[in-house]
């Protein structure tokens, strides 16, 4: 099966709060995420990410109802267990849910779900969802214990952390490798499927194509930042063209 590319777009909508947040009813606003989806799909994008963080601090709600109705392919909707968001959710239907840690504090996500320690709240979560037919994912370190959580809470998707292993050099991004290529054969064997994503850039996704059963990665802060200089449309084809190599 060939590996397919999720675009995240939430900095196409930080770059517009940059400008507009305190005027998003001016004519003027720019850039619209919603336009650069549209234009990733057509480019070779297979699916969407965004997320809605609490403090909204990027993605708006009206983006997340705009995305669902424009796109062609599938939106993938990161979001946080909290009430709020999920609520969101239910309303939107889309098609896939990530499930991430959240700290408002942070710059971006900066570690893997506990799904041990929030089994019970998790498991009501994903319960909603999948009662409105969204496909469910966790973010998720590479961790057995907390990969073996994740297949017990029924969730179709692990998304596997890759952060550790993008800002690691030498041995220790060997080791951090060798810790991805391991719990995917886990999740795999559990029956969970297996995507990726954090950090991963045009210099190093090769790398982690030595991960096996992967069906997806989801890539924003390197696509957007490329697109600066070569142009949305260059900058997702080029990363298609590199996911066309993976032979996991």
């Amino acid at each position: 099966m060939p590996l397919r590319l999720g675009v995240n777009i939430d900095h196409v909508a930080t770059l517009r709060q940059a400008r507009y947040a305190r005027d998003p009813d001016s004519n003027l606003v720019e850039p619209d995420p919603v336009e650069a989806a549209i234009l990733a799909e057509k480019s070779g994008a297979d699916s969407i990410t965004a997320h809605l963080r609490e403090d909204r601090r990027h993605i708006q709600d009206h983006d997340i109802f705009r995305l669902k109705d424009a796109l062609t392919t599938k939106l993938n909707l990161e979001m946080g267990n909290t009430a709020d968001i999920l609520n969101v959710a239910l309303k939107v239907k889309p098609h896939d849910v990530c499930l991430v840690p959240e700290n408002r504090h942070e710059i971006t996500t900066e570690g893997g779900l506990d799904c041990v320690a929030n089994r019970t709240s998790l498991g009501s979560t994903i319960a909603k969802l999948q009662g409105i037919g969204t496909i469910v994912s966790l973010f998720i370190d590479p961790d057995p214990a907390q990969i073996r959580a994740a297949g017990e809470l029924n969730a179709e998707f692990i998304e596997l952390h890759t952060g550790a292993f993008a800002n690691a050099s030498g041995a220790e991004r060997d080791a951090e490798l060798q810790r991805l290529v391991e719990g995917a054969h886990l999740a795999h064997a559990l029956g969970v499927r297996v995507n990726a994503g954090h950090g991963l850039n045009y210099r190093n996704v090769r790398a982690i194509f030595a991960i096996p059963h992967l069906q997806e990665l989801n890539i924003g802060h390197a696509i957007i930042s490329r697109a600066v200089v070569a142009g949305l449309p260059s900058a997702v084809a080029e990363m298609k063209t590199l996911c066309k190599s993976y032979c996991g």
